[in-house]
């Protein structure tokens, strides 16, 4: 895919960029209005409910990457202590827990003011890194709510690096 770069002082919609870049990886979306864009994708663990959100008055775009599990309420409070683990190893962006269907969302934004623009190149590095945050600490969130697990031992085995399959 061609860089699809956009700086200028007229005002546009990144969510242009990530349409296509979403478009290019056959993923099904939905543009449900010229502030949101929302797409699934089948991943190792579960499917991922991914969206764009838009804001034109402070020029911020925000990548949500929401895994589809959904915890009872008793869980609650493993669950806000894998995520405060979870979110030290992160570099880029952080895991947050949506009280509205009680499950795990990776978000990041972006400032894109003043003319800033971004790139296809840069959309889909944000949906690699979501996806693959979302890929590796999945088995950790699950081993402490269903395997008994404690975050510590949980984030121990999502951090473990295999060197080949067998």
């Amino acid at each position: 895919m061609k860089s699809l770069q956009i700086k200028t002082d007229k005002i546009y919609n990144p969510l242009d960029i990530a349409e296509l870049v979403i478009m290019d990886r056959d993923w099904v979306f939905d543009r449900p209005d010229d502030g949101e864009l929302v797409a699934e994708v089948t991943g190792v663990w579960c499917n991922y409910h991914i969206w764009f959100t838009w804001q034109e008055e402070s020029g911020g775009l925000t990548l949500s990457c929401s895994l589809d599990n959904k915890f009872q309420q008793q869980a609650i409070a493993k669950i806000h202590s894998i995520l405060a683990m979870a979110n030290e190893k992160l570099w880029l962006g952080h895991f947050g827990f949506c009280t509205q269907d009680n499950s795990i969302v990776f978000r990041h934004s972006l400032l894109l003011r003043d003319g800033a623009g971004t790139t296809a190149e840069h959309l889909q590095e944000l949906l690699d890194l979501a996806i693959s945050e979302c890929e590796r600490f999945y088995p950790a969130f699950q081993s402490v709510v269903w395997g008994g697990k404690t975050p510590a031992e949980a984030i121990e085995i999502a951090l473990f690096e295999t060197i080949a399959e067998a």
